[in-house]
């Protein structure tokens, strides 16, 4: 056990962790994108809040969300840790040294990841934080004619303060009440500063996953000459140019049709 407690408080301990919580941070960019696609159906928000009362509601995806905001400070303290103490001794190096020049995001990345935090927590707070904690979010009804699968929207005023979301259906029309997280994001992405602060942190999500996703690799000592090409491609294109660009979309695509 002391072993196990010297490997992971060495800096290389240190530094597999960051690449086991970056890795992670990863795959949920994935599945978040994948369900912000919503926004973009025609539904007067409804897929889109759906997914959100979804993720609120149902148990596992919730413990794995509280992983995932562990992993977020987790990653940042051991980030910040790390980049004081390369300041004051010489850095150790990957499990496999990459002897390829530093980029500007390799050198960079603490600048980086601070503008990413600052982001992550004024997102939170605006999207997450007043959806579970508070009741400035309203609620919207949806009924669809389970005949003509036709769905129409209005604004619903629960009856109760503990009222969260219902599903019930009455001659043969389904009727959804759900919090309205999509008029959040409409109200969101019509402030111009807030579309300037996403699309910026788009941008430092790009660089910095252009370089990150890669030395994750290369920290565990997952390098091969066959498997790493791939590795750089999906880091490049995938999280460094797709992922990027379709969270930048939203808010630019949001902005400019409501203005």
């Amino acid at each position: 056990m002391s072993e196990f407690k010297q490997t992971f408080n060495s800096s290389l301990g240190k530094k597999l962790i960051m690449a086991l919580t970056g890795l992670f941070l990863c795959t949920f960019l994935i599945v978040h994108l994948g369900g912000n696609l919503l926004l973009f159906k025609n539904d007067d928000g409804f897929g889109f809040n759906l997914y959100a009362n979804f993720l609120t509601h149902f148990p596992p995806i919730e413990v794995v969300a509280y992983l995932l905001y562990l992993c977020i400070i987790v990653h940042s303290l051991y980030a910040l840790i790390l980049t004081v103490k390369n300041r004051r001794a010489r850095p150790v190096g990957y499990a496999v040294v990459n002897k390829a020049p530093a980029t500007w995001q390799s050198k960079n990345m603490g600048l980086l990841g601070t503008v990413l935090l600052l982001f992550i927590v004024i997102h939170m707070g605006d999207f997450w934080y007043k959806y579970k904690f508070t009741n400035t979010v309203a609620f919207k009804e949806y009924r669809t004619d389970l005949a003509t699968n036709t769905t129409t929207s209005s604004a619903y005023t629960p009856a109760s303060p503990d009222f969260e979301h219902s599903v019930s259906t009455e001659n043969n029309v389904e009727i959804v009440r759900v919090k309205d997280l999509h008029a959040r994001v409409v109200e969101s992405f019509s402030c111009l500063w807030y579309v300037i602060l996403y699309v910026v942190a788009m941008v430092a999500v790009s660089f910095h996953l252009l370089h990150g996703f890669q030395s994750a690799f290369r920290t565990l000592g997952w390098v091969h000459r066959k498997y790493t090409p791939i590795v750089e491609f999906v880091g490049t294109w995938l999280f460094a140019v797709i992922i990027p660009v379709g969270f930048a979309a939203m808010p630019l695509v949001y902005y400019f049709t409501n203005h």
